[in-house]
């Protein structure tokens, strides 16, 4: 059991969310005000993608990612920023019986250092290696592409900045390269690992798989979880009870409860108040920057 927990908001994401719920930020604007509120409703940590804000697709465009960072930054609001890297990492392939070329459509690769530009840029405090190469939720031929030469080196670089890499972990053979990047030193203590559950064609969410890969991640390491859908305020509980942390929002899930398209606050004050009726402190900002050794910047 973890008695003091730290919740982290994945305020928008990059999935096809936008004509799904109004409450959906889109625009730089929108991410930073929905980021804050998340803040103020005792969210530590705001996990940052953007969106093109003409067609709200996915979008790493660091312009973008200044305007949301100087915005939060500039309102006086504590929070931890953590942005995405996982962007730069998408192939969609041409069909079943014509692999090749790929799709223009949906893919998006780049290199190690070009995915990391954003990062470099604005020094956020924490920034996600998605730690393998997965089909992923969309199905289809849509192919999330992290080989080990971009994370061995996307790590690095990380690492040399002074910027804590969270590593996002789908299923149970990104554990395994969590570990020999760990043997490998691109990693410092401590640890920060994401347990994303419940994805289409990773790991499933219910118990006894989510806790076979607690018993397998590294020592000491400190770790968040959370499920999509209607499974994501659930494991608010179950994240703290294995000794984890917490993560909620809207990338992940729309709703409140049946009917009720949450906001991004709304979700993270269920979560305040589910953690507290379980005498789980919900700690602040400067104590996970403590925690996880941040350096904040900006």
């Amino acid at each position: 059991m973890n008695w003091d927990v730290f919740i982290t908001c994945a305020v928008t994401g990059s999935g096809a969310t936008v004509g799904k719920s109004p409450h959906v930020p889109v625009t730089p604007e929108q991410i930073a005000t929905s980021a804050i509120d998340a803040a103020k409703a005792g969210a530590a940590v705001v996990h940052i993608h953007v969106r093109d804000p003409e067609t709200g697709v996915g979008s790493r465009d660091t312009g973008l990612y200044a305007e949301v960072a100087e915005r939060i930054r500039d309102s006086g609001t504590d929070v931890v920023l953590n942005f995405t890297a996982g962007m730069g990492g998408d192939l969609v392939l041409g069909g079943a019986e014509q692999l090749l070329p790929p799709a223009v459509d949906g893919t998006d690769l780049a290199g190690a250092t070009e995915r990391l530009d954003h990062v470099r840029t604005l020094m956020p405090e924490i920034c996600t290696l998605d730690c393998g190469t997965m089909n992923f939720a969309s199905g289809g031929d849509y192919i999330m592409v992290n080989t080990p030469s971009v994370l061995d080196s996307m790590a690095k670089q990380v690492q040399e900045l002074g910027v804590r890499p969270e590593l996002e972990v789908f299923d149970f053979g990104h554990l395994v390269y969590v570990h020999e990047m760990i043997q490998k030193g691109l990693l410092d203590d401590p640890i920060m690992i994401q347990l994303c559950m419940g994805i289409a064609y990773g790991a499933p969410d219910d118990p006894g798989t989510f806790m076979a890969m607690v018993n397998q991640l590294p020592r000491d390491c400190v770790f968040s979880a959370f499920s999509i859908g209607k499974m994501q305020l659930p494991f608010v509980a179950m994240a703290a009870l294995a000794g984890g942390n917490v993560r909620v929002g809207l990338e992940d899930n729309l709703y409140l409860g049946p009917g009720h398209k949450a906001t991004n606050a709304e979700l993270v004050a269920r979560a305040k108040q589910t953690l507290e009726s379980m005498n789980v402190r919900v700690k602040g900002p400067q104590e996970v920057r403590d925690q996880l050794k941040l350096v904040k910047h900006g």
